[in-house]
């Protein structure tokens, strides 16, 4: 169930170049259903900036009711977001959309987690709870360059960890499809940036995948119509599903990305 509540900051901190980290508490939390949903955040009393911001959820407790956030600081609304301190309150709409199903992959089967910068933080969840179901995990983390580098040894706790920038400034240069070739894997899960989701989609359409789509969004309830993707089953291009309140996990083929 959505609910909308004032929740308490436990922490905040700036955890790479322009990348936080911010874990809340909240009665909502016990309202998760699946890693790769995210919640709306008011970032201020006023009207300017009027639209709430769609943040990921990295991780969540339901019996601590925490839950932690990485986002990137990149506009207005973030930056205001970024100068929150412990201790405060923030308004939280969530939480929301339809995350990534650990039933896809069995006990002892092997998943490949493949993220893309900012799309990183929705996978370390899902990567806490395939590994509590005894599935084997691999990392991919792509990333600009080494400035930009969170949470890899967060994610080597869990299993394999691979890291790719771009610029070869950390780990392998290049992206994070020249890793993925030669990986052994049953099914992928991936977040990040639309280019990235299109390589995979097009170089691994005989696996099991799984794509987080990253989209702007103005309502987070499927109510306005800002974040719609084509369906690829409609020859006709008119049917559309919304990211927000249909994904932000599709399964690949069913939104032309």
């Amino acid at each position: 169930m959505i609910k909308k509540e004032l929740c308490k900051i436990s922490s905040q901190k700036e955890i790479a170049a322009d990348i936080f980290e911010l874990t809340v508490q909240g009665e909502f939390v016990s309202q998760i259903n699946s890693p790769g949903q995210f919640v709306h955040i008011r970032v201020t009393n006023g009207s300017d900036p009027l639209l709430r911001r769609p943040i990921s959820i990295s991780s969540f407790d339901k019996k601590q009711k925490k839950m932690t956030m990485i986002y990137r600081m990149e506009g207005k609304g973030t930056s205001m977001l970024a100068q929150l301190r412990p201790g405060m309150e923030i308004d939280i709409l969530g939480p929301l959309g339809n995350g990534f199903s650990i039933d896809e992959v069995s006990r002892g089967e092997t998943a490949l987690l493949v993220g893309g910068g900012i799309g990183v933080p929705p996978l370390f969840e899902l990567s806490n709870q395939l590994v509590d179901k005894g599935v084997k995990v691999i990392h991919v983390l792509g990333f600009q360059t080494e400035e930009a580098v969170f949470y890899e040894q967060e994610f080597l706790n869990n299993g394999e960890t691979y890291v790719t920038t771009v610029d070869g400034t950390y780990g392998r240069k290049g992206f994070v499809t020249d890793v993925m070739k030669d990986l052994q894997f049953d099914c992928i899960y991936t977040c990040g940036p639309t280019p990235m989701l299109k390589a995979i989609e097009q170089n691994y359409s005989d696996k099991k995948l799984f794509l987080s789509l990253e989209e702007r969004m103005g309502c987070g309830i499927g109510a306005c119509f800002a974040c719609v993707c084509k369906r690829a089953d409609d020859l006709a291009g008119v049917s559309y599903k919304k990211v927000c309140s249909d994904g932000p996990v599709f399964r690949a083929g069913e939104v032309l990305i």
